[in-house]
């Protein structure tokens, strides 16, 4: 496929990465290309050449996927800047957590219970079909699975329509994940983020990232 990834902080570097070594064309899209090329990814490119830089605007442009690894309180001016009619009929993988850390750390969550940063991104972009998933663990759990337990460990997935989580599930599975489990409509995607809480003081606790849930049954 061709995947665009907006977003070029760790998490957007590495589901980069991880694609483009699974051999799909990879682009990734930044709101200012000279400061990005400035800073890290210089050096992070050297080692990931297949992997290109380009503007929001035109980051979808031909893409099948559009994965937004953004910021939470930046995804939606991301996506507006990546354009609506770039995003409409594309698959969205929303990997993003509406964290704030208006108080410090651990941060607390802007949008919870009755309402989702997935379903906000639903509703901005009716016409793009947004699947939430991987925003429980961290990132190179997610493009690494099988470092932990083999893989044998829950992610999940939310989305109104069944193809797009189709797909979303088969590049996970791609991943290294074994367990996918598809929780229902975008609406559930306020219970994975509502577990960010738990997660980061999991991560406090055992002084590691690298762990996830298992759901037995």
């Amino acid at each position: 496929m061709r995947i665009a990834v907006v977003g070029t902080g760790m998490v957007g570097r590495t589901i980069a990465a991880r694609a483009a070594e699974l051999g799909h064309d990879v682009v990734v899209g930044t709101r200012d290309v000279a400061t990005t090329r400035a800073g890290e990814w210089g050096e992070w490119v050297a080692a990931h050449p297949g992997v290109t830089l380009t503007g929001y605007a035109d980051v979808a442009a031909g893409a099948d996927l559009v994965v937004n690894a953004t910021s939470g309180d930046g995804s939606l001016p991301a996506l507006d800047a990546t354009g609506a009619d770039n995003l409409a009929g594309k698959v969205l993988l929303d990997i993003a957590n509406p964290l704030d850390f208006g108080q410090g750390f651990p941060p607390t969550l802007s949008v919870l219970n009755d309402d989702s940063l997935g379903e906000r991104i639903q509703r901005a972009f009716p016409r793009t079909r947004v699947v939430k998933a991987l925003n429980t663990l961290t990132a190179d759990l997610m493009a690494h699975p099988r470092q932990l337990a083999d893989g044998d460990h829950s992610v999940f997935v939310s989305g109104d329509d069944a193809d797009a989580k189709k797909v979303v599930t088969e590049l996970l599975t791609s991943f290294g994940h074994t367990d996918v489990i598809d929780l229902g409509d975008i609406t559930t995607a306020r219970g994975t983020e509502m577990l960010l809480p738990i997660w980061l003081r999991l991560y406090g606790r055992l002084g590691t990232p690298l762990f996830n849930v298992k759901v037995v049954r």
